[in-house]
């Protein structure tokens, strides 16, 4: 027993170290990775797992790195901001199981089950793959991006949905009841989740702070653990999703303090269960049913797709996506999803459907999952080669003579402000729509856009401008946007915000000369403050921080020459500090350090 279940562990190891790395060399989802290599070491592949008994034990663990998915989604979504997207996770994700139900309907009929049959059919495969969708997409960077919110809207909605669907399952079947969750069965779990809100809301956190006291790493982490997994077993204990659970759960620490910590703790086990549960989606794959019914299936998992897709896409437009944002949510949300399997198996238990249908529609969602990294591929190539850009930007004015602010966080707008007081005309970009929300709540218009990419760059008519302003606070944003500025605009001058020397130093090898440090100036400001609390006078303060500014910034250009071999910089350091400490010296002894030492001439 021992023996077989390390052989397995070993097993699924070798296909979680092997598959993601290959994907990403053939360029291609680490989902669809997984997949295949689910296909290959599964019951209908190579045989290392032999027996669908197997496959769904496994399938059972690994539905857990959903859970702990939504938990890291629900640690990135404040409540406050899950308030903000009431709108579109009850509109368009509403929407979208409606109308996508009422188009697969005719089309389930036609696997020769009754109507009223056919409209649980049709409801179950309107839910898309949550764990699928979000792992493609996080892979992507596209989570943030405009379509990357309509589809995480849409999804959680879908989790919301999938919980009373799972209850009226009996009001389709002959048999099994108690199969649903009775009217006591729902009071329970809107007290379990009531439960979770109070817990989250009020415990967790200090409960944290508790084991971050002991000093103990790994506490922590089977706190985080636990944390999950406790949420999970207490909504499935009441009839709920154990990742609706954890995304509350996480949502509701959002504002911890050791929310970062939580997160870098979780993240490597949920990267591995993820990958679990994707290779036992794989294993499921019955490929005798494939081989017998090969057109049947095909031709379901076509119409699966395109009439989601064709739905989702027109709800995006009707949304105020423009047509490559709208295309490529549709694209991302166009499969059938994990909450599909779990309600054909409780219909299967309740009469509803036969084992035979239950089977062909798995596997059709199956393989509509793996026809999502292709779809995306696909719209990646058609988005290169046409003129339209597969990221969304807002519409912005012509302008000429004006500046360009690209990044509007704290850095960014107190340029604009001045500007703005002085009616000089701007266009600021900001990659992040919850902050163009945010600022514009407050008075201030900023276009969402991301400056690293060059289409973007010239809607904002970044070559008639009269300056640029790079304050993007991501150091390798920053450098890929003043690269493509000073590569296509070189006659726009640049004034560049810099985290740190390093940064100053990458946007010096790009040309940029007006460079200011963020927390340089704002440092030598306090540094004032202290010195004159200490008792110093104004003259002395303005001498000794001039001083010291003069000499940082002559450093700053001397240590360009050297700032990618670490060893001549710590050499460098020490012998800036013995100079920096001599003019000191010579400040405080009343001479100049540009005077002779016997003070004539």
């Amino acid at each position: 027993m021992t023996a077989n279940f390390l052989v397995q562990a070993a097993v699924f190891l070798a296909a979680a170290a092997i598959a993601a790395p290959l994907a990403k060399k053939l360029n291609i989802s680490s989902v669809l990775g997984y997949l295949a290599a689910g296909v290959l070491i599964g019951p209908y592949g190579l045989g290392f797992v032999y027996s669908v008994y197997q496959v769904e034990s496994i399938l059972h663990i690994a539905e857990y790195g959903v859970a702990l998915l939504l938990f890291l989604i629900g640690l990135e979504l404040r409540p406050k901001r899950l308030w903000t997207m009431r709108q579109s996770i009850f509109g368009l994700g509403a929407g979208q199981v409606a109308v996508c139900a009422l188009c697969l309907t005719p089309l389930a009929t036609l696997f020769g089950i009754s109507w009223d049959k056919a409209v649980f059919v049709a409801l179950a495969l309107s839910l898309s793959s949550t764990a699928f969708v979000l792992q493609v997409l996080e892979e992507k960077g596209e989570l943030t991006t405009r379509h990357g919110r309509a589809a995480f809207s849409i999804l959680l909605f879908q989790d919301l949905a999938a919980i009373p669907l799972i209850a009226m399952i009996p009001l389709w079947g002959a048999g099994a009841p108690g199969s649903g969750l009775s009217l006591v069965d729902a009071a329970f779990a809107i007290g379990a989740i009531l439960a979770v809100v109070v817990v989250g809301r009020y415990l967790l956190s200090r409960l944290y702070k508790l084991v971050a006291l002991t000093g103990v790493r790994e506490a922590l982490t089977a706190s985080a653990l636990l944390t999950v997994v406790g949420v999970a077993l207490l909504m499935e204990a009441v009839g709920l999703s154990a990742a609706l659970g954890a995304f509350l759960a996480g949502a509701l620490l959002a504002d911890s303090p050791y929310r970062h910590q939580i997160e870098a703790d979780i993240a490597p086990f949920e990267g591995l269960l993820l990958g679990l549960f994707f290779t036992a989606i794989g294993m499921a794959l019955n490929l005798n049913l494939l081989a017998d019914q090969t057109l049947v299936i095909l031709a379901g998992v076509a119409g699966l797709v395109a009439v989601k897709a064709g739905v989702i896409f027109v709800l995006g437009r009707m949304r105020g996506l423009d047509t490559p944002a709208a295309r490529r949510l549709a694209m991302a949300v166009s499969q059938g999803g994990e909450f599909a399997f779990v309600l054909f198996s409780t219909a299967l238990g309740a009469n509803v459907i036969e084992r035979d249908l239950a089977e062909l529609l798995s596997v059709i969602v199956t393989l509509s999952m793996l026809s999502t990294p292709l779809l995306l591929a696909a719209d990646g190539l058609i988005a290169r080669k046409g003129a339209a850009a597969t990221d969304a930007h807002d519409d912005m004015p012509e302008e000429m003579g004006h500046v360009v602010i690209a990044g509007f966080g704290r850095f960014g707008q107190i340029t604009a402000r001045v500007l703005g007081a002085r009616g000089i005309p701007f266009i600021a970009l900001d990659n992040s729509p919850e902050q163009v929300d945010l600022v514009a709540r407050f008075g201030s218009r900023a276009y969402f856009g991301d400056a690293s990419r060059l289409h973007i760059l010239e809607a904002a008519q970044t070559r008639k401008a009269r300056a640029f302003v790079l304050a993007i606070d991501d150091v390798e944003a920053s450098v890929r946007t003043a690269e493509i500025v000073r590569r296509h605009f070189p006659d726009v001058p640049v004034f560049a915000r810099a985290r740190n020397r390093l940064h100053a130093h990458r946007l010096m090898d790009l040309g940029v000369k007006h460079i200011r440090r963020e927390t340089f100036l704002s440092a030598l400001d306090l540094t004032r403050e202290v010195l004159g609390g200490l008792g110093f006078s104004n003259t002395e303060v303005t001498r000794m921080t001039d001083a010291f500014q003069k000499h940082d910034e002559q450093r700053l250009f001397e240590d360009y020459a050297d700032y990618t071999d670490q060893q001549k910089l710590q050499v460098k350091a020490r012998k800036y500090q013995e100079e920096l400490v001599d003019l000191f010296k010579q400040d405080a002894a009343g001479l100049s350090p540009d005077a002779p030492e016997d003070g004539k001439g």
